[in-house]
């Protein structure tokens, strides 16, 4: 598996995953119906924010993700990031490459921190694979996610320093 720059000709490969994923309610907090322009618009900040993707052996793009300032001004010195893998892919390390790719792309381009602002406390891999890379759990925001089957859950704001 490679981790690279996303290009525009990948989104046709992204696209049937994230709306899969985002209609599911469990794991990601954009609207279950987002349609597709919208999605590539938050998919495709503009610098200084990136979007990557992980492909296999095959060349085939399996996860994505996209990361930047969490804020402007005098907080942009702290980065944020959203990930997304193919459930074709899942339990094969794309979460974690990708993670590790952020975190170390962060650190590269002078952040000084990573901050993830919404992990699903129901997500147990995903929290699960974040400690492992060291992110730490600061605050959970009492059922501020409304998921499909769990009813109200918390979000878990995660942060690592540099």
């Amino acid at each position: 598996m490679r981790i690279r720059e996303a290009h525009p000709d990948d989104w046709p490969a992204i696209w049937p995953f994230m709306q899969e994923i985002a209609a599911a309610g469990e794991t990601f907090s954009w609207d279950r119906d987002i349609d597709e322009q919208r999605a590539r618009q938050r998919w495709f900040p503009q610098p200084p924010g990136r979007t990557v993707v992980a492909v296999d052996d095959d060349g085939r793009v399996v996860g994505t993700a996209v990361s930047g300032p969490n804020h402007e001004g005098p907080a942009a010195h702290v980065a944020t990031a959203s990930f997304m893998v193919d459930a074709e892919h899942a339990g094969r390390g794309v979460g974690r490459a990708l993670g590790r790719h952020v975190l170390d792309q962060a650190r590269a381009d002078g952040f000084r921190a990573m901050q993830f602002n919404a992990v699903v406390e129901t997500n147990d891999r995903a929290v699960a694979l974040w400690r492992s890379l060291g992110m730490r759990i600061v605050a959970t925001l009492p059922e501020a996610f409304h998921h499909t089957t769990h009813g109200y859950v918390g979000l878990h704001v995660m942060y690592q320093q540099f």
